[in-house]
């Protein structure tokens, strides 16, 4: 099969397409199909090893000190199921499945073997697997941060600082689901993307600040990293709760003994991705793509990526050879 490899950690061009063996499912595993990747801004500092601070050591232990210690990237997937160990109850053969390989990574490739029991379910009916696979990172992460740790309530006032990228737009969308008024932060090009998703309101970074307005908020969801807390105070109503998707190790102790601030890694499970793919059937939750390129253009789709104006998520496009 061919996937994307990488042996050591550094810009785009560490990123090879090589044959590999195609997987075969363990007992208890599901072996995989995949019809769409993508290219997250995590897979991006990932490869370039772009952790926040105080995060260098333990992040290299767990992926790798000298090197990567799994041979092929990528965390998302959307596919079919194509064979199952002797002991996998959950799936059968011709499944669509969608979700995330987490740590195992492996996701950027034709084949993958996952346990049946991992962050995978089936796939929403009424989506290709491009749109599929589109809403996992920013869909799990805004259900992480907005409804299991702020628990977002109807009628709270939300601002979105970094609102046209994966995480920002499925937050948008969630929170208008739970019956927030959301404000987003963009630049001029991405106002009417933000609009159509549910944004009541849009504040043009390029042509005002955010402490300007005089409006506070109950919930501040920062997904680029680049408000910090004394802004965030300024802008904070009462009893409300600020979200640093990227926040550094310092910031992350700090959360511990302040709880307005909430930061950490966002969770993965299988009841947020059927709590997803519930939200992505009824309507609630629409894909954002920006661009769509071939498993054979991996490293062109992270150095997209790595300029930071990706509006929504970049897909990889996986293609078979007919038999």
């Amino acid at each position: 099969m061919k996937a994307i490899a990488w042996t050591k950690y550094g810009a785009p061009e560490v990123l090879k397409v090589k044959d590999f063996e195609k997987p075969s499912p363990k007992s208890n595993e599901v072996l995989i199909k995949i019809h769409a990747s993508t290219v997250t801004a995590g897979d991006c500092r990932l490869r370039a090893f772009n952790v926040p601070m105080g995060f260098w050591l333990p992040t290299r232990l767990v992926f790798g000190l000298i090197k990567p210690r799994v041979d092929i990237i990528g965390m998302e997937i959307s596919g079919e199921v194509v064979s199952t160990g002797e002991e996998v109850t959950l799936f059968e053969k011709g499944d669509k499945v969608y979700g995330t390989s987490g740590m195992r990574l492996r996701a950027n490739a034709q084949y993958i073997s996952l346990p049946e029991k991992s962050s995978l379910v089936k796939a929403p009916t009424n989506t290709s697997n491009e749109q599929a696979v589109a809403t996992i990172f920013g869909g799990l992460t805004a259900i992480h941060f907005l409804r299991d740790k702020a628990n977002i309530q109807a009628g709270q006032k939300i601002l979105i600082n970094g609102a046209s990228g994966a995480v920002g737009t499925a937050s948008i969308q969630l929170a208008k689901y739970f019956g927030a008024e959301v404000t987003g932060v963009c630049s001029t090009s991405n106002i009417d993307l933000l609009k159509s998703l549910g944004a009541k309101k849009v504040i043009d970074y390029t042509k005002e600040k955010m402490i300007e307005n005089n409006e506070t908020y109950d919930v501040i969801l920062d997904a680029v990293g680049n408000l910090s807390l004394s802004q965030c105070k300024t802008l904070l109503a009462k009893d409300g709760k600020v979200i640093l998707i990227n926040a550094g190790l310092l910031t992350n102790l700090l959360s511990m003994t302040r709880k307005q601030v909430i930061c950490g890694v966002a969770g993965e499970s299988k009841e947020s991705l059927t709590f997803l793919r519930e939200r992505i059937e009824a309507g609630d939750i629409v894909a954002v793509i920006d661009k769509v390129y071939p498993l054979t253009q991996t490293a062109e789709a992270h150095s997209y990526v790595d300029k930071g104006h990706k509006k929504g998520n970049v897909v990889i496009f996986v293609k078979h050879e007919k038999n």
